[in-house]
């Protein structure tokens, strides 16, 4: 079994797309995600690519029955987004909705929160090009409010992170809570990604401003993701 993220494999796949010509781009763009798919599929379940960083614990990649069968339906969504994306002939579209898909993916395959909040923040770096794709006045100013949002959230959930780190000496990615500061900032952020109630203004005024593809990918990913980590860190509470 591989140490390495499945998720990584479509992130850097994704990467040199522009110079890849347009008649093995789409190619190659399908085969990113299906191999992701097989990988997370085969896999055997259990705990990967454990670092030690300045003292910190990281588990960048675990495979249980949880993250599997996000890890597999965020596979297939990136399938069908680069299958209804094919007309298409953006390499800058292609590139951020396979980053943002394999984000996502990663997200749901990391053990620890610190590796959680690296691929949480990628995650909306990378699906802020999906509405500045459109190229209008609107879809950027729309970009600008969903990029300080999203990147809101995950400020907020590396200050639960740290607050949680320096209360219990742990940032294995688990049940959490809402007794700690901790656990409570960090549900707010799943909570803003997630588009509570009273925190979903975001989600209305960015996905319409998207291209058609772009929209699509969107509707698959972010929601869903913190779906995952409220099920993830808070099931029961």
């Amino acid at each position: 079994m591989t140490e390495l993220n499945p998720a990584l494999i479509i992130i850097l796949g994704a990467l040199p797309l522009a110079i890849i010509p347009s008649t093995l781009r789409k190619a190659w763009m399908l085969a990113l995600p299906i191999l992701c798919l097989f990988l997370v599929t085969s896999g055997e379940a259990g705990s990967f690519g454990l670092v030690n960083v300045m003292g910190m614990e990281l588990e960048t990649y675990r495979l249980d029955g949880l993250s599997r069968v996000f890890a597999i339906i965020f596979s297939i969504a990136a399938i069908l987004g680069v299958t209804y994306g094919l007309h298409e002939n953006d390499p800058l579209q292609e590139t951020a909705g396979l980053v943002y898909a394999g984000s996502a993916i990663g997200a749901a395959l990391a053990g620890d929160l610190l590796t959680l909040f690296v691929f949480w923040e990628l995650t909306a770096l990378s699906s802020v090009f999906l509405i500045w794709a459109r190229g209008t006045d609107r879809s950027y100013r729309a970009g600008m409010r969903y990029l300080m949002i999203q990147v809101g959230s995950g400020v907020l959930l590396l200050a639960g992170v740290l607050i949680h780190y320096a209360g219990t000496g742990s940032l294995a990615f688990g049940a959490l809570g809402l007794d700690t500061p901790g656990g409570a900032i960090i549900f707010i952020a799943f909570g803003i990604k997630c588009a509570f109630p009273l925190l979903h203004n975001w989600l209305p005024d960015a996905y319409p401003e998207a291209t058609g593809t772009g929209s699509v990918w969107l509707s698959a990913f972010t929601t869903k993701l913190a779906v995952y980590a409220l099920a993830r860190g808070y099931a029961g509470t």
